[in-house]
């Protein structure tokens, strides 16, 4: 077979891709698949290993012999699914690789801005600690997880995950469906389901899990804000347009809310004149350049379950298959 991986700069220069390798020819690209270069790209190529590429009619036309477009992510809005479809072409994702790095990410984030790390670390650096005769820093305090409400958008395998892990800081979990469900599932059935606005005024800490739909684009802005509590903390490792970033902005700045860890934007790379960069306290935000998912295990994984769906197509299985 012959096979193309685009965008291997997203996924990682430190990753194995021997396992890839072994399927066939298989010719590496560390940039986008675009319309300019499809034609060269992609002629007698069957399948196309892609992350962020905007897989179009346009391009699709350009690859006559392209049987099967693999990503290297959950998500495949990226992809014209019904032009594919049309073309007898099978688009395959992955599922589950990232949970135990985005959740951990989240805890990092919320450990990050609660206990004020940059602040004692600074502090230490400094030689101001050395020079004090005091042996500890009491005048920035922070608090404990255990006692408090942790709420959840979002209790898939990485909300679950988050679940487990704030349960075992002694944290009281709820958490809301977004997408409608309203009854439990065996998964989640030990913590408690409450309505939207319940949530919003019970949670301490509010972290979200949930993918993007009509039902969760902008799903906290200005009113949702407005009903949490101010020394609630927002962690936001889902997609970046569920939270309206002005809204959050003012919310931070006027102390609507205490404080937002943030790992996704709604335009990434961040925008140059993205309203976030007038926060300067990283006690109030913190923000990481969309690498919850990316721990070295998880991006590993990603790549070998990209090569295990090429091998179930190529044994006439259709293994995570979309279309």
């Amino acid at each position: 077979m012959k096979i193309v991986a685009a965008e291997i700069d997203s996924v990682g220069n430190d990753i194995d891709y021997s396992e890839l390798e072994g399927l066939g020819d298989v010719t590496f690209y560390k940039d986008k698949i675009t319309p300019e270069n499809a034609a060269e790209r992609l002629t007698g190529i069957e399948i196309l290993c892609i992350n962020k590429s905007k897989i179009t009619p346009e391009i699709l036309d350009k690859a006559p012999d392209l049987k099967l477009i693999c990503e290297f992510a959950t998500g495949f809005d990226n992809v014209d699914i019904k032009a594919c479809s049309e073309r007898g072409i099978k688009v395959a994702n992955v599922a589950g690789y990232s949970t135990m790095s985005v959740a951990q990410h989240t805890f990092a984030l919320l450990l990050y801005i609660m206990e004020s790390l940059k602040e004692y670390d600074e502090f230490v650096k400094s030689g101001e600690f050395a020079a004090q005769e005091h042996f500890c820093k009491l005048d920035v305090p922070f608090h404990e997880i255990d006692g408090l409400t942790w709420g959840i958008i979002g209790m898939g395998n990485i909300g679950s995950k988050v679940a487990q892990i704030a349960t075992a800081f002694g944290a009281k979990v709820i958490f809301y469906s977004a997408s409608g469900r309203c009854e439990h599932t065996e998964k989640d059935a030990q913590y408690e389901m409450v309505s939207f606005d319940e949530l919003l005024k019970r949670s301490d800490i509010l972290s979200l899990h949930c993918p993007l739909t009509d039902n969760t684009r902008n799903i906290i802005d200005k009113a949702a804000l407005q009903k949490m509590k101010k020394s609630a903390i927002l962690i936001n490792v889902a997609r970046g347009p569920v939270v309206n970033e002005e809204d959050l902005t003012e919310a931070l700045l006027t102390g609507e809310i205490a404080a937002a860890g943030l790992d996704v934007l709604t335009v990434e790379p961040m925008r140059k004149d993205s309203s976030f960069l007038q926060i300067q306290d990283s006690k109030k935000l913190f923000i990481t350049p969309h690498m919850a998912w990316a721990s070295v295990e998880a991006r590993s994984r990603c790549v070998n379950e990209v090569a295990k769906n090429i091998v179930a197509f190529r044994n006439g299985e259709e293994r995570n298959i979309v279309n």
